[in-house]
């Protein structure tokens, strides 16, 4: 495992014309301000590469207990507090039924839709539940909302036992959550305060609710661990993740304004809205940024595939492939040949999906779309640990050559002044 995990190829580089040496400084500046930054929340940088023994244990212990003793978790949150589990939890556990290490985990707090939260708590009346709610401040409106609910119904289900299923992630030291996790003696884990919530999955935030649905856990931080040691550099010859950065800025300073994230495995179609956010949250500032956005082929290639071939020269194309995928089948021989496929019954579906996926790499880049191939051996716990923690540092270094913070989301909190400022007019006129 120690030979180059993710490889990046540029299709079509005539399209870009990047000239290297103009990034060589500024690349290694940013660098070097992220390794030795003490005033932004870069702890997720260095993170995978020390010794976090104690703390996955305590996670295993925890996650043992949830398997053994519930049918089901039920995870509160929103954001970084639920999109990389989600992504993780879809991308290695079974399509249908659940993963043999595993229980079914669910999700809660990421909308506020009264039909999806009467719904989930319907169907948790005859299973035995946990509930992990995870948040630094506890003071986001959706997921407050559904753990106020969930705890009531908790509460009337377990009595005082409640507060035995109940986990609570959230700030070492303050915050309405940690108070509530204090007053009602709830178990805890912390997220740390130099990590941010999109750059967060890889501490309790996403190791516990993954862990119960019987991801390895270990192998997702060994993964990430090669990657952190691996991109350790300023190097643009040898760290891909800069060099995906500064391929992202060269096509963003040459117009195209929408970076589209395609993959052929349906698993992956959560860890694309991890994706999302990481990008969209970091770069989305001063009116910069290219928009970040996801498709899942070759479903989307029947719905947007028209677009992309022939419309506006907006998009480019980044193309993420895992050439060994677990499961597989094998198309099967028929006698009458009516749908004429006997040709392909020497080949199995992945092959076919990976021959869907050349071929459309090449229409793409035959009809002028740039595209980036990032690709890796195998879906497997260790690489997508690995591919977490590279886009993460992609991530820091694109945002910083459009001279913006990755680590703040100050548009975010637009949205919440005005809910809020509408609310309280409403309670007034009541």
């Amino acid at each position: 495992m120690t030979t180059q995990l993710l490889q990046t190829t540029i299709l079509n580089d005539s399209l870009i014309q990047i000239n290297w040496s103009d990034y060589e400084v500024p690349v290694a500046n940013i660098h070097h301000h992220l390794e030795s930054t003490i005033d932004e929340p870069t702890g997720w940088l260095h993170l995978p590469l020390e010794n976090q023994e104690n703390l996955l244990n305590s996670i295993q212990l925890v996650a043992n207990e949830i398997k053994l003793q519930a049918d089901v978790l039920v995870v509160v949150g929103v954001g970084g507090s639920f999109l990389g589990a989600r992504a993780i939890q879809d991308a290695l556990t079974p399509y249908f039924g659940l993963h043999q290490n595993g229980i079914e985990v669910v999700y809660a707090g990421q909308n506020m839709s009264g039909a999806y939260i009467k719904q989930l708590l319907d169907s948790l009346a005859t299973k035995e539940v946990y509930v992990n709610v995870i948040s630094k401040s506890g003071t986001t409106m959706e997921p407050a909302l559904a753990f106020r609910l969930i705890r009531s119904f908790m509460k009337q289900r377990y009595g005082e036992e409640a507060k035995n299923r109940i986990i609570v992630t959230t700030d070492a030291k303050r915050g309405i959550l940690k108070q509530i996790a204090d007053d009602a003696d709830y178990r805890q884990f912390v997220i740390p305060e130099n990590i941010g919530g999109r750059y967060s999955v890889l501490t309790p935030v996403g190791l516990l609710p993954v862990a119960v649905a019987g991801v390895d856990i270990e192998q997702l931080l060994e993964g990430a661990k090669e990657a952190a040691s691996k991109l350790k550099n300023e190097h643009l010859e040898t760290n891909e993740a800069y060099r995906y950065a500064v391929i992202r800025h060269a096509l963003y300073s040459k117009g195209y304004q929408i970076e589209m994230l395609a993959s052929f495995e349906p698993a992956l179609a959560k860890f694309h809205d991890w994706w999302k956010q990481l990008f969209g949250e970091s770069e989305g500032k001063d009116k910069k940024g290219l928009y970040p956005t996801t498709v899942n082929f070759s479903t989307d290639l029947h719905a947007i595939g028209q677009f992309i071939q022939e419309g506006s020269p907006i998009i480019f194309e980044t193309l993420l492939h895992f050439h060994d995928i677990t499961d597989d089948c094998c198309v099967p021989y028929a006698e009458k040949n009516e749908d004429k496929l006997n040709y392909l019954s020497s080949r199995t579906f992945n092959e076919i999906n990976a021959i869907s996926k050349q071929g459309t790499a090449l229409a793409h880049a035959e009809g002028g779309v740039p595209v980036i191939q990032l690709e890796l051996e195998r879906l497997d716990a260790y690489h997508l640990g690995y591919l977490i923690y590279f886009f993460m540092k992609a991530c820091a270094m694109s945002a910083y050559l459009l001279n913006v913070n990755p680590f703040d989301q100050p548009g975010v909190e637009a949205y919440k002044k005005k809910m809020l400022e509408l609310l309280n007019e409403q309670k007034v006129s009541f």
